[in-house]
């Protein structure tokens, strides 16, 4: 296993080397320093174990130690342990700045106190001045930043008028245009281009939008793949921006399975509303209909999705759907019900027809032969009046 020596062991080690009689090297300097070129580490007294070569590389260095200033006027200034300079002027202000990397002309040529950062490119971080734990890697990446701190930059220009925090971005001109936006993503060429103070936006590939707690991901849309087949799934995020598969629905992931019944007619209670979505989200003002989330909350819980703070976010239509689809079964059911009882009923009115014919028959064959009789009756009166007359 590989032993690693602590860094405060170290200028122990080195006072040890230092008092052995082939110490001193020969073309060195005392206390394992180095220097080469007019003026470079001109002031140096206890610093060890210190490199300047080139002008004024490491000049105003008195105490400080482990430094390397490669460069005309690189760590020019430094009185600070732990920084390497390579380049002309690179971390030339620096003062009180430890732990900084700067490799390029001009690369972090203005920091004074920031700490533990790497600027790889000429003018990379060029004008930080307090800024921690930044790392730039390409010409002028990062170059206007200040005091922003925990900032990535990998790329020409990448976050090159930067002044905020936690921001990534990879790629040529990616997040150039970021000024105090903060946790910021961008990847790709340019991508991110539309942020400026914005914070927590993801842009990959894309120009993306000033907006925050937004995503972008670049030919997304134009990609057309319509929902065919046994292949294509929807996509869903949940409030923690997990990415799953929508449409899985088989028994494998399910339990406590049971009929909906009348669950479903909470539906009932919904309210379906026109509105148009505020400016920032939908710069067209689109008509939209649907229902409010809140609203649904209250009359079913289970029927909202909510963010980490727990309040009412979207609405889960797709279970809307499915409530909507056992009430129409219900009514389908009732309505088959109703048309057979109808059959039935049909069925009985066209017996009773029927055998109301047959009486209305028999009931007319009954009177034609009542008005015979009645007829005949008539007759058998009036020969009896003649007869009874004639006597």
């Amino acid at each position: 296993m590989k032993t690693i020596i602590p860094l405060i062991l170290l200028p122990a080690f080195l006072c040890l080397v230092v008092a052995a009689p082939q110490a001193q090297a020969q073309g060195g300097c005392a206390n394992f320093t180095t220097k080469a070129g007019c003026d470079a580490l001109k002031s140096n007294t206890t610093g060890t174990g210190n490199t300047g070569l080139g002008w004024r590389a490491l000049f105003s260095d008195t105490i400080a130690s482990f430094n390397t200033g490669v460069g005309a006027g690189a760590l020019s200034l430094n009185d600070a342990d732990s920084n390497t300079a390579l380049g002309a002027a690179a971390l030339l202000l620096n003062t009180t700045g430890t732990l900084n990397t700067a490799v390029g002309t001009d690369a972090l040529v203005f920091n004074d106190s920031g700490s533990s950062n790497t600027a790889n490119g000429a003018n990379a971080l060029f004008n930080n001045i307090s800024g921690n734990f930044n790392t730039a890697n390409g010409a002028n990446a990062l170059f206007d930043n200040i005091t922003g701190s925990q900032n990535t930059a990998i790329g020409n220009s990448a976050l090159s008028v930067n002044t905020g925090d936690n921001n990534t971005a990879v790629g040529s001109s990616a997040l150039a245009s970021n000024t105090t936006g903060s946790g910021n993503i961008g990847l790709g060429v340019l991508a991110g281009s539309a942020v400026t103070d914005a914070t927590s936006v993801i842009a990959i590939g894309a120009d993306g939008e000033n907006v925050s707690n937004s995503c972008y991901i670049g030919q997304i849309y134009s990609n057309i793949q319509p929902q065919v087949g046994v292949d294509p799934d929807l996509v869903t995020i949940s409030s923690s921006g997990r990415l799953g598969r929508a449409n899985v629905s088989s028994r494998r992931y399910k339990h406590d399975i049971e009929p909906m019944d009348t669950a479903s007619e909470a539906i009932y209670g919904l309210k379906p509303v026109s509105f148009r979505y505020n400016k920032q989200y939908d710069a067209t003002q689109t008509l939209a209909f649907g229902l409010i989330a809140e609203e649904v909350a209250e009359v079913n819980p289970d029927l909202v999705g909510r963010n980490r703070e727990g309040q009412p976010e979207s609405v889960r239509y797709e279970q809307i759907n499915a409530m909507l689809l056992n009430e129409f079964l219900k009514e389908h059911r009732r309505v088959e019900q109703q048309d057979c009882k109808i059959q039935q009923q049909e069925t009985m009115i066209t017996e009773l027809k029927s055998e109301l014919k047959t009486l209305v028959t028999t009931v007319n064959e009954q009177a034609s032969q009542l008005q015979k009789v009645s007829a005949q009756l008539q007759i058998n009166n009036a020969t009896a009046q003649s007869i009874a007359e004639s006597r």
